[in-house]
């Protein structure tokens, strides 16, 4: 069974503009960490570290899932409580790193558990995303190479665009806890298409 093709469109949409709210958030990321751990090389090799847990993390989940219940509702949900949980990142982070300082200092041991509590959950669940939807628009074994291709280099587009559009405009104009919450928000709306939209499948040929 696979994905209609009139939905196509929507999950590359969304593969692209979840790959730049993923990206977006890393580049945020820093910006949560620096009052607290520095910006340092320290620091952004702990973020790319966990970013690359979660994707991988993310990605075996995704194989996972395709295995047992690949649906637009899936990793809708899935987009969904990423959404839910940048949009506690505003309130929490301070008191987290507050936390996390006071109990591990500013050395590797917590700028790790640091990124991690800000990553990795949200871009594991985003990770999730693009092994459905290879699935989900993959009509005949033949095409998976070329869909496969297709959503990574999308997203792959979408997160070139979401790290320079968060790092030289939108940090500058209107701040990272500000930037966060228009990240949930954009999510929450990619999560509301996928949830919303009439499961039209059809089988594959």
């Amino acid at each position: 069974m696979t994905l209609v093709r009139s939905l196509a469109p929507a999950i590359y949409l969304i593969a692209f503009v979840s790959g730049g709210v993923l990206m977006g958030f890393e580049m945020l990321g820093s910006r949560y960490l620096f009052p607290y751990f520095g910006g340092g090389i320290g620091t952004w090799a702990s973020l790319i570290s966990v970013v690359l847990c979660a994707l991988a993390i993310g990605y075996f989940a995704g194989s996972a899932i395709v295995d047992r219940d690949p649906s637009q509702r899936t990793i809708g949900a899935a987009i969904l409580v990423a959404a839910c949980w940048l949009a506690l990142v505003p309130a929490t982070a301070d008191t987290v790193m507050q936390g996390i300082l006071g109990q591990l200092g500013a050395g590797p041991a917590a700028t790790l558990p640091a990124s991690a509590a800000l990553l990795l959950v949200p871009l594991t669940l985003l990770g999730t995303f693009s092994p459905i939807a290879v699935s989900l628009l993959t009509r005949s074994a033949h095409e998976a190479g070329r869909v496969a291709g297709r959503v990574y280099g999308v997203s792959t587009i979408g997160n070139v665009a979401g790290t320079l559009l968060t790092t030289f405009v939108l940090i500058p104009s209107i701040g990272s806890r500000n930037i966060t919450y228009i990240f949930a928000a954009v999510l929450a709306a990619c999560a509301a298409l996928l949830l919303m939209t009439p499961a039209r499948r059809q089988t594959g040929g």
